[in-house]
């Protein structure tokens, strides 16, 4: 979930560390960059049940699996999904975007849908720079120099991290829950046990027991946190399986199980992404056009807005989705996320 490292765990850990607390979870060339889209004309919400078709790329240390949509030569807009969700968060998001003249980009993260390791010798590592490095490699394969990047949960703190060491990447940025770029040290400091008790599944994982549980009951473990983590959110069994199919990636598992492990120091990450997480562990600030997103309903840990306004420097915007929208907002609000998408760009 947009732990990330954790939401809420990182805003407790911030406060003790920076004394501010901030969340925890966890392109196109100049030339074409001039270019700004017509706002969208308001569609309904759902739908789409489908992307046209998938792609697969080779990219660093991965072969990924993509969808798109949008004019090839349009500004890129490229969307991430979080866990345990998949690239179906943005099946409404992306009809949208494209409409208004942008190219569209969804892949699936490591451990997940099509997405596979180039190779049976590396690691199955979910530490956030990991992920991050994949999605700079991803872009450097497909020639993008700059996208707007949209995303939630674990694609949201992939995309705050490449925005905070790789803004000239990143045109813009669209964030749920805010700031979530964390450090194993920052999550050492123990949280009150109700804070606590919002993480069960991570110390769940956190046990062999747990690895085991979720390597057999993966469907339904997914649903159970789609349910507490939107709770008015009325999706029905086809939506649902629709994305667990991502789930059967044969390295989902070990890498659910690493990324969460990874954030409590239970696991060791690779010596390749050290610098990076030094880094990391400065909370770096973030300077490029900001919109942060948060449900009314969101049944996830998250911090609250203040508490990580001021690590966005650049122009910044904070929108709060009302209606019972929960943790997914791609997929429960496309029409505003796909609008905010937009407005990040023009900020």
């Amino acid at each position: 979930m947009s732990d990330l490292i954790n939401p809420q765990r990182r805003g407790f850990l911030s406060t003790l560390a920076l004394g501010a607390a901030f969340a925890q979870f966890g392109a196109i060339s100049g030339a074409n960059a001039q270019t700004r889209p017509a706002a969208p004309a308001p569609t309904g919400r759902g739908g789409h049940t489908s992307f046209a078709a998938l792609k697969q790329v080779e990219a660093g240390l991965l072969n990924v699996g993509y969808a798109e949509d949008g004019p090839a030569d349009g500004p890129v807009v490229l969307l991430l999904h979080g866990w345990p969700y998949d690239i179906h968060s943005y099946v409404d998001v992306a009809p949208i975007l494209a409409k208004a003249g942008y190219r569209v980009i969804v892949p699936y993260l490591r451990g997940y849908g099509s997405t596979r390791f180039l190779s049976a010798d590396t690691p199955r590592n979910g530490q956030q720079a990991a992920l991050a490095v994949d999605i700079i490699a991803f872009m450097d394969a497909l020639k993008i120099e700059k996208a707007v990047i949209a995303a939630y949960d674990w694609g949201a703190r992939t995309a705050n991290i490449i925005a905070a060491l790789w803004p000239e990447r990143c045109k813009a940025l669209v964030s749920v829950s805010g700031y979530l770029i964390g450090s194993q040290e920052a999550n050492k400091a123990p949280l009150p046990p109700k804070a606590e008790l919002q993480w069960w599944y991570q110390f769940y994982f956190a046990t062999e027991r747990g690895a085991a549980g979720y390597a057999k009951y993966t469907h339904d473990f997914a649903r159970q946190i789609w349910e507490l983590a939107s709770p008015q959110w009325k999706f029905d069994d086809a939506t649902f399986a629709r994305s667990a199919a991502a789930f059967d990636n044969p390295d989902h598992v070990a890498v659910s199980i690493h990324n969460y492990r990874w954030r409590l120091g239970l696991a060791q990450g690779e010596a390749r992404y050290d610098a990076l997480e030094q880094k990391l562990a400065t909370f770096p600030s973030i300077g490029v056009p900001t919109v942060t997103i948060e449900g009314d309903a969101n049944g996830a840990p998250h911090p609250e807005p203040a508490a990580y306004a001021k690590r966005f420097t650049g122009r910044y915007e904070h929108r709060l989705f009302k209606g019972g929208i929960g943790h997914n907002p791609p997929q429960e609000a496309p029409q505003e996320f796909a609008q905010a998408v937009i407005d990040a760009d023009r900020l």
